[in-house]
């Protein structure tokens, strides 16, 4: 495969993600419960993770339990590659999509938190219908979009191409929260490679944590 500039960028920034969070990414989220929970966070790692919630993904699931006293909150890593070529968001989307689908079957009185850091945010973007240059995948049904509560996402490449989940979907854009670090090659076309790596400690994880904790009790 011959990767464009900006997903050449992605990849390499990816790579020293990897390098870099490789202890902290090794905490992986606790299975899901099996009783149905009154909200599921499904969080998709970035790239070079290990599986699991990752290093973004298991601070915003803590954060949220602690912003949702007196409710069940069960959370699902999105099982996917999460390979530092950026092929594999497509897929993931596919394993978010059903993972919701199902639960939601399962399930009628639990609502959702969609959520994604780097190459999962794109996981993300494209599970709820968003056009990406990561690849296709399996989408949510629109059916089931007023049991999603809130879409949190971290370091989104779909900002690179002029566009944000606000803009790009009339249907989750109001639900959405993004966050990108000023200099993030990933989101913000900069340079600074420690402005992507640095999500899970400037604050922006309890905010968006908060922001869902929001969504959901209003």
């Amino acid at each position: 495969m011959s990767l464009t500039p900006s997903l050449r960028r992605l990849a390499a920034v990816a790579l020293a993600g990897a390098v870099s969070a490789a202890g902290l990414a090794a905490v992986s989220a606790a299975p899901a419960s099996a009783a149905c929970s009154d909200v599921d966070v499904v969080f998709a790692r970035g790239s070079g993770e290990l599986p699991g919630l990752g290093i973004v993904g298991t601070p915003f699931v803590s954060s949220l339990r602690g912003d949702l006293p007196g409710k069940s909150v069960s959370s699902y890593a999105v099982n996917y590659a999460a390979d530092l070529a950026q092929t594999s968001a497509g897929p993931g989307a596919t394993d978010m999509s059903n993972h919701v689908k199902s639960v939601a079957a399962s399930c009628p009185g639990t609502s959702f938190v969609l959520g994604g850091y780097s190459q999962g945010a794109s996981v993300t973007d494209i599970a709820i219908g968003i056009r990406t240059l990561l690849g296709t995948g399996g989408t949510i049904p629109t059916s089931l979009a007023p049991r999603v509560k809130a879409v949190v996402v971290y370091g989104n490449p779909l900002r690179l191409y002029g566009q944000t989940i606000n803009s790009a979907s009339s249907l989750y854009g109001p639900k959405a929260k993004e966050f990108c670090n000023l200099g993030d090659p990933v989101c913000a076309n900069g340079v600074d490679i420690s402005a992507h790596l640095t999500y899970a400690t400037n604050g922006t994880v309890p905010q968006g944590a908060q922001f869902a904790a929001a969504r959901i009790n209003g």
